[in-house]
């Protein structure tokens, strides 16, 4: 590990390094907001680690940095959004918005968006809609990481989904996962640190379970909850990629490569609490839930029990305070490329 790095002077480092790549300044600052607070929450595979696989796919148009989504249909509470190409995270933020302001005035708002592309953690946009006073939920398809439920060849993307709701003195109660057994980004991050990796993560090409990150990468990941796992990737991919009219299955091209026009496609919902009740009841009765959870009997040599989103909320304020550590090899990494961009890193 490097030695720790204030996060604002990391996410400066990143906004200028993508405004060194044409992209303005507001789009920039979106997209390092993103990776470093991702790294806040103690999600690493999802935080600057990713600030030069975008970059990649910027610098060979694959992904436009300067696309601004078209809202272009839907009725009622419902909205379509293309995202021309853009950065994902750029059209997560518009739609979530959207939906948002949709609820206010409908009860619920939904948007379904397609020709998007990756945008990193899904909670960063289901918590806006809890700071909105609304239970939000995001899905988003993504690349092919995993073989239908007994099979070996890719087809399925991880299709991650995210809910989101304030939580009255607590921070708000959030569920970000994937659908596979981890993250794609856990085995990147695995084997830039050179270690291995869990023999219930992945399978190599030969359909073998391994411990190396690099045959899980070249083979398959496996989905989390066995055949369930595998059967709501599918769904999510139902709702965000054939629903929105995006591209779906082995169609979607992810951020791991530098060329390929995504297609990925969001389905983006915000639940206005005051339409259902008020908000301020809804809350006491959240604060009420998260201490049951928490006044449970533990098992031996647990020292506290934790609610959805909590140990996020409590690296957030750590690492706020105290810095944030980069594996080397990302430290090396990131110096060498801005380097090139003739951007200074702070570390």
């Amino acid at each position: 590990m490097s030695n720790p790095i204030p996060h604002q002077a990391l996410r400066s480092f990143a906004s200028n390094c993508y405004q060194a790549m044409g992209v303005n300044a507001l789009a920039a600052d979106l997209l390092a907001d993103t990776l470093v607070q991702a790294d806040l929450w103690g999600h690493q595979s999802h935080g600057v680690m990713r600030l030069f696989w975008y970059a990649a796919r910027l610098q060979s148009g694959a992904m436009n940095g300067n696309a601004v989504p078209v809202e272009d249909g839907g009725f009622g509470a419902i909205a379509t959004m293309d995202g021309q190409g853009g950065l994902g995270q750029v059209v997560a933020k518009a739609a979530m918005t959207k939906a948002i302001a949709l609820s206010k005035t409908h009860g619920l708002g939904a948007v379904a968006v397609r020709n998007s592309g990756h945008f990193g953690t899904v909670m960063y946009f289901t918590r806006m809609a809890a700071q909105a006073g609304c239970v939000g939920f995001v899905s988003t398809n993504a690349s092919p990481a995993m073989a239908p439920w007994g099979g070996m060849e890719k087809r399925v993307g991880n299709n991650p989904w995210s809910w989101a709701a304030p939580a009255g003195r607590y921070p708000p109660m959030v569920l970000d996962i994937a659908n596979t057994a981890v993250a794609r980004g856990k085995l990147y991050l695995a084997k830039q640190r050179n270690e291995t990796i869990p023999d219930s993560w992945a399978i190599d090409a030969e359909g073998n379970a391994t411990i190396d990150p690099a045959a899980g990468i070249a083979g398959t990941i496996l989905p989390m909850a066995g055949h369930k796992g595998y059967g709501i990737s599918t769904i999510m991919d139902m709702l965000s990629g054939v629903l929105t009219g995006s591209h779906f299955g082995n169609s979607v091209v992810g951020p791991y490569v530098p060329n390929g026009v995504s297609g990925v496609g969001h389905f983006v919902l915000a639940i206005n609490i005051n339409a259902c009740r008020p908000q301020s009841e809804f809350e006491l009765d959240m604060e009420r839930l998260i201490d049951q959870l928490k006044a449970t009997k533990r098992q031996p040599n647990v020292a506290q029990i934790y609610y959805p989103g909590e140990l996020e909320a409590l690296s957030d304020l750590k690492l706020r305070r105290d810095g944030i550590d980069l594996p080397r090899d990302t430290a090396d990494e990131l110096r060498s490329k801005a380097k090139e961009l003739g951007i200074f890193a702070p570390f």
